[in-house]
């Protein structure tokens, strides 16, 4: 099976220093079983720009952009089997963990979270993730 290009128009591509060019990037690619999502920031789908400075709200507008990838995949965050964050001030954990846990409602996974610096101004959290199908 050849792997196939998802890619939601209600959620933002990320990839890009310049919102006027065209990412290079896929939303995420679907392989057999398995999908992997690219990760995702805390932009306005329609305006590409980062929707606040609050570490709660770019958090769960990064994972509502995440869960519309998930969405065109045919996948849901019950697919999802493991979860990369990058949070560009680790001081910010204990509020986007919050946040985090709110949003995913129980939901599990597996997660790895560390310190570093997303590539964009004002972007403070990015998470991609690799989903399972049956």
């Amino acid at each position: 099976m050849p792997k196939e290009i998802i890619t939601s128009s209600s959620s933002p591509t990320t990839g890009f220093t310049d919102k006027a060019t065209p990412s290079p990037l896929a939303q995420a690619i679907r392989w057999n079983d398995a999908l992997f999502v690219s990760g995702q920031g805390p932009l306005d789908p329609e305006t590409k720009e980062v929707v606040s400075t609050d570490i709660q709200e770019q958090t769960r507008q990064t994972l509502s952009n995440l869960g519309r990838v998930l969405d065109a995949a045919g996948a849901s965050f019950a697919n999802v089997v493991n979860m990369r964050v990058c949070l560009r001030d680790t001081s910010d954990f204990p509020k986007f963990n919050e946040a985090f846990a709110e949003f995913m409602q129980g939901e599990k996974v597996t997660r790895t979270c560390i310190g570093g610096t997303p590539h964009r101004a004002g972007v403070n959290v990015e998470i991609d993730c690799i989903a399972m199908f049956d």
